[in-house]
């Protein structure tokens, strides 16, 4: 059987909606790139609470923080069952195209970790995606269903562990508290304050060269990646599970009406926006009370971050079907996630760590999210004449060859005059 000469045939809205949400998640992530670990959730820590600096931590919250990522593991989600079902299609093993792409994905996030970022996501993606081919060839409602499950089940966790601290904090502010009431609380708490040698120990490191960081990440934080799995895999499952319920209901491929994506898209953002601006203000009005921080992002603010991204969804399906010329680009985004994802983390590191320019530390918060227009805009530009000429993104291309044992294709074919190989036209992204 001959694939076809064109490209590969392509569903417009997951890789549009993917597009936007790998550029959405690098608008936070640029934070955990400039500064120590705290300031991601705690401006208080480091980067600014007053001014520019606070407007720009209350924008990313109130937009971005928590739901593109949401979106993101939705669409990965979506993305892992139509590559499933197309093996299937094409008589290969669904399980062994599957678990092969999950393991490379595993080594690609294990060398993004331990080399270039703390913050790496494709170990938790790649792990939880082998729990996730479980649930295959469930139907729409039985995916809803456990998705909201272990959706519902992590919500209560994180709001049981934000009691927890609550009162771990009590404790060790009551008269009489104990060396190890304190200790509790200070372990707690060290998500959004730290001691400020453990600071400076990070601001070390970061601005050493890139040996000395991986080392440190190999000896000290050698473990970090697979307790990530263990404390956000439930709840990344669930996205999953969403995003393939989502693809298989015609939701995510843009098969419903428009009205339904019109309501939804107004019931979600206008609701959860507002939500989670009062949210916002109120862990600003306590001058960002530890506790609150984790019940507004991870316990209260899960459930808003998955209603608004079904509305964003909604909407970028909505803005698809009036057309333009920059959905092209978006797409070609999308289409190159894998490389724009980790492509950022070079850029980033290139910035703020010691072996680029070693702005890491040195500017507040509004100053670093000035790099981010700057890199949305390379990702706009160079996706879309890449895609033009080649199959796939150049990490999309390795990915693909390593899980297949073998170097894929890599320039189109021309539309006339020959013959693509079999199997050519499956494109495999997150």
């Amino acid at each position: 059987m001959i694939a076809p000469l064109s490209a590969p045939d392509r569903i417009l809205s997951l890789d549009v909606i993917r597009g936007v949400a790998v550029m959405g998640i690098f608008s936070v992530n640029v934070i955990a790139f400039a500064m120590i670990f705290p300031a991601y959730l705690n401006p208080v820590a480091y980067g600014g609470t007053t001014g520019a600096d606070f407007a720009m931590w209350l924008a990313n919250y109130v937009v971005i923080d928590g739901k593109m990522r949401t979106l993101f593991s939705m669409l990965f989600g979506a993305s892992m069952l139509l590559v499933i079902e197309r093996a299937a299609r094409a008589g290969q093993s669904p399980a062994k195209t599957h678990y092969a792409r999950m393991a490379v994905l595993l080594l690609f996030g294990l060398l993004h970790f331990y080399v270039i970022w703390h913050g790496d996501i494709l170990v938790l993606y790649a792990l939880t995606g082998m729990v996730a081919f479980l649930f295959r060839k469930c139907r729409v409602k039985v995916l809803l269903t456990w998705a909201t499950c272990l959706f519902v089940f992590t919500t209560l966790m994180f709001s049981g562990a934000s009691y927890q601290m609550r009162q771990a904090d009590l404790a060790a502010h009551a008269p009489g508290a104990t060396a190890k009431q304190v200790r509790q609380w200070n372990g707690m708490a060290g998500f959004a304050i730290r001691p400020a040698a453990k600071d400076a120990e990070e601001t070390r490191i970061a601005l050493g060269p890139v040996d000395a960081r991986t080392e440190h990440m190999l000896t000290e934080r050698t473990a970090d990646p697979f307790t990530s799995f263990l404390g956000f895999g439930v709840q990344t499952l669930a996205l999953m599970l969403f995003g393939m319920a989502g693809y298989r209901s015609g939701f995510l491929t843009a098969d419903w009406s428009g009205g339904r994506y019109r309501r939804i898209a107004i019931a979600t953002l206008s609701t959860g926006g507002l939500v989670t601006l009062a949210l916002g203000l109120w862990v600003a009005s306590t001058h960002f009370y530890i506790p609150l921080i984790f019940f507004a992002f991870l316990a209260l603010g899960g459930p808003i971050q998955l209603a608004m991204a079904f509305g964003y969804a909604s909407l970028i399906i909505l803005a698809i079907r009036r057309g333009g010329a920059m959905t092209g680009r978006f797409a070609a985004v999308g289409r190159a996630a894998f490389s724009n994802y980790l492509g950022t983390s070079l850029i980033a590191a290139a910035v703020f760590y010691g072996d680029g320019l070693g702005l890491f530390g040195r500017l507040s918060r509004a100053e670093a999210w000035l790099v981010v227009p700057a890199v949305w805009a390379i990702m706009l530009l160079w996706s879309k004449p890449w895609l033009d000429r080649y199959r796939y993104g150049p990490l999309e291309w390795a990915w693909r060859s390593l899980a297949r044992l073998r170097l894929e294709p890599m320039r189109k074919y021309p539309s006339m005059g020959a013959t693509a190989p079999v199997g050519a036209g499956a494109v495999e992204t997150l």
